[in-house]
């Protein structure tokens, strides 16, 4: 039952914005006169309209507008509408180097984007403690406290994002990817320079490993912590090992039986749905076949190392092992081991890089396929570094986009999300005075997601709206609120 907000017994409280997250979110906690949690919900406040955008432009602009949903993800992005993109111009099978470009690309952007999650983000918790000063408890702290680990991290992130440079042109937001393959060739020069440093970047992935698999399994207190029995969704390669670009849908149950496997993604709307809920700008997907509640699922890390039968590349697949005797029949549902997964998938993009670059197609000239009957849509899927990303585009005979869709990797843990904010919520603040240390529990859980809130926020149908209006002072003078049903009060 929804609680009165307007009685003097209850009283709000708000984290917002949510910390060290990308975008912008926010979580309201209603208590009661002892402080006892009478609801957790964590928020998306921002609204994105690319659906909308994108529509009337033709097809192959796409890949470059939908980047500037994200200046962490862009090539995430670019790569699920270039795989789009391609359908739509009846290209199945790229070129070699094309194929591996784009892979190399892929790990880049991953290798980057988890290596800024950890250190950057999430490492002050971890090093510092949840309860520690917040003066401290950021990235200048661990610079100042851990300088070498907080420079590793940089120079991991700066790697990755080397490695899209040589590719794209730019750092973020390049261009790259073309209607059934790539627009440039990596020169040998480019190639020699991205392996001087390889070593490196090996070592640092081992040992960036290392930290979070020690942080995680000497300290049971993080077994629990927001811990979550739930489904799991990913993408898989043929023989059921770890995949970020190409493959099928793979979804577990928490028991560790097999809900589908292999299933066609260009069919995801047979096992997909979403819904919308009032009080947040993100949607809410589920398995069709398990309804709204029973439903919801995680993606991300924790899915994909869960999900996969092993890992292509050796030191990587020796850590999976790792993780997978932690935990009970196969599957670790720890929330914070979000962590250890993020890096076991480190070490793997570093490993796969390395073998990238000393394949003789890498340096190749073979570009663009050659291209077949055009579609009317096409479907991009791909493993972006917070979860499985889906773009599905509709065009007309002028070769305009006249629809849209993306689910995006944080939409999928956004149940997740709440439930893990409500678990923390009852476990540690309920009934307790509320402190900043017990709050920012709150956000480490949700911080575990790493979740990307500019490219999560959506529309469906008629948006929820709140709009108001205050005077110079402060004071609210009108407030007018539209529901998901379009009424307005």
């Amino acid at each position: 039952m929804e609680p009165d907000k307007k009685s003097p017994a209850i009283r709000r409280i708000a984290i917002d914005p949510v910390t060290r997250v990308e975008g912008h979110g926010k979580i309201t906690l209603l208590l009661d006169d002892n402080n006892h949690i009478v609801e957790a919900r964590f928020h998306i406040v921002e609204f994105r309209g690319f659906e909308k955008f994108i529509q009337g432009r033709p097809y192959w602009e796409v890949p470059f507008i939908v980047q500037r949903l994200c200046g962490i993800c862009p090539v995430s992005h670019q790569l699920a509408a270039a795989k789009a993109v391609d359908q739509i111009v009846g290209v199945r099978q790229l070129t070699p180097t094309a194929t591996k470009l784009r892979r190399l690309l892929h790990f880049g952007q991953i290798l980057q984007s988890h290596a800024l999650h950890f250190f950057h983000l999430s490492s002050p918790d971890f090093l510092f403690g949840f309860g520690s000063d917040p003066l401290q408890r950021n990235i200048a702290g661990v610079l100042e406290r851990f300088p070498e680990i907080a420079l590793k991290g940089v120079k991991l992130r700066k790697y990755g994002q080397q490695i899209i440079e040589a590719i794209t042109g730019k750092r973020i937001h390049g261009t790259g990817t073309v209607p059934g393959g790539m627009n440039k060739s990596l020169t040998p020069p480019e190639r020699d320079a991205l392996l001087t440093d390889i070593d490196n970047i090996l070592q640092w992935s081992r040992e960036a490993l290392a930290l979070n698999e020690q942080i995680h399994t000497e300290h049971p207190e993080h077994r629990d912590f927001a811990t979550l029995r739930s489904h799991y969704l990913s993408m898989i390669g043929t023989n059921g090992e770890l995949e970020f670009y190409h493959g099928g849908l793979r979804a577990r149950a928490a028991d560790g039986n097999a809900i589908f496997d292999q299933f066609d993604y260009c069919d995801y709307q047979q096992i997909l749905r979403e819904e919308v809920r009032p009080w947040s700008y993100m949607k809410f997907p589920y398995l069709s076949a398990l309804g709204t509640d029973q439903g919801w699922y995680r993606v991300g890390p924790l899915a994909r190392i869960n999900n996969c039968s092993f890992i292509s590349t050796p030191l990587a697949e020796e850590a999976r092992q790792r993780f997978q005797s932690f935990g009970h029949n196969g599957l670790v549902h720890d929330t914070l081991a979000y962590h250890w997964a993020r890096m076991i998938e480190l070490l793997h993009c570093a490993e796969s890089i390395h073998a990238l670059l000393i394949d003789p197609d890498i340096t190749g000239t073979e570009l663009v396929a050659d291209q077949g009957g055009h579609q009317s849509q096409g479907i991009g899927v791909i493993e972006a570094p917070r979860g499985t990303l889906f773009h599905h585009y509709q065009i007309n005979e002028e070769g305009l986009v006249t629809k849209a869709n993306l689910i995006v990797s944080t939409t999928g843990n956004n149940q997740a999300m709440n439930e893990s904010v409500r678990s923390v919520a009852n476990r540690y603040l309920d009934g307790h005075e509320i402190t900043e240390a017990l709050l920012n529990r709150l956000e480490v859980a949700v911080r575990a997601y790493d979740p990307c809130l500019s490219c999560a926020t959506h529309a469906l149908g008629k948006m929820p709206l709140q709009v108001t209006l205050q005077d110079t002072t402060g004071k609210v003078i009108h407030q007018l609120t539209k529901g998901v049903n379009g009424t307005v009060q």
